[in-house]
């Protein structure tokens, strides 16, 4: 099922996301709306904040060229275990921040250890857009978006834009 999308600014994408206890139906069918919603908006990347849920869970999916097998990853309770000295540089937008993108700059690689939907312990080197995706996301659960990277002004300049934005859009739904 696909869920409606948190847009900033909302408080619930500022709080820190509480740990997974355990895998359940509830946690394994959230996942899969967070994946169906991902896929339709279209994006990357997903973190249960942006629908809402302040739980410990990422989707996310890089493969975006045309013809590419989907390469879908669900990681439960995520952290990032090593990041390299060695930065990257990408261009990030936000499902909940629409129409909004800045060059970010973060580790090129992450040590990163999470649990899937069957119970099972994971740790795996990411680089380049997975890296920068999962660092994204796992900001999510922290409550950190990706224009926290930036200056105040153009911060606060996004925040405005994105206030009128939601502003419109509640019209528009009426």
């Amino acid at each position: 099922m696909i869920r409606p999308i948190v847009l900033h600014p909302d408080a619930r994408l500022k709080k820190k996301s509480v740990q997974v206890e355990s895998i359940t139906d509830a946690l394994i069918k959230l996942a899969d709306d967070m994946m169906e919603t991902m896929y339709d908006a279209p994006g990357i990347g997903l973190a249960a904040p942006q629908i809402g849920v302040l739980e410990r869970l990422i989707v996310m999916d890089c493969a975006k060229k045309e013809g590419e097998e989907p390469d879908p990853i669900i990681m439960v309770n995520p952290i990032i275990t090593a990041s390299s000295a060695e930065k990257s540089v990408y261009e990030e937008g936000c499902l909940s921040i629409p129409e909004h993108f800045a060059e970010i700059t973060r580790p090129e690689f992450v040590q990163v250890e999470w649990v899937d939907l069957d119970g099972k312990q994971h740790s795996e080197e990411f680089n380049r857009l997975k890296s920068t995706c999962i660092q994204h996301e796992i900001d999510h659960l922290n409550g950190k978006l990706f224009i926290d990277y930036l200056g105040p002004m153009k911060r606060q300049l996004i925040t405005r834009k994105m206030q009128k934005f939601k502003r419109e859009k509640l019209r528009g739904d009426e």
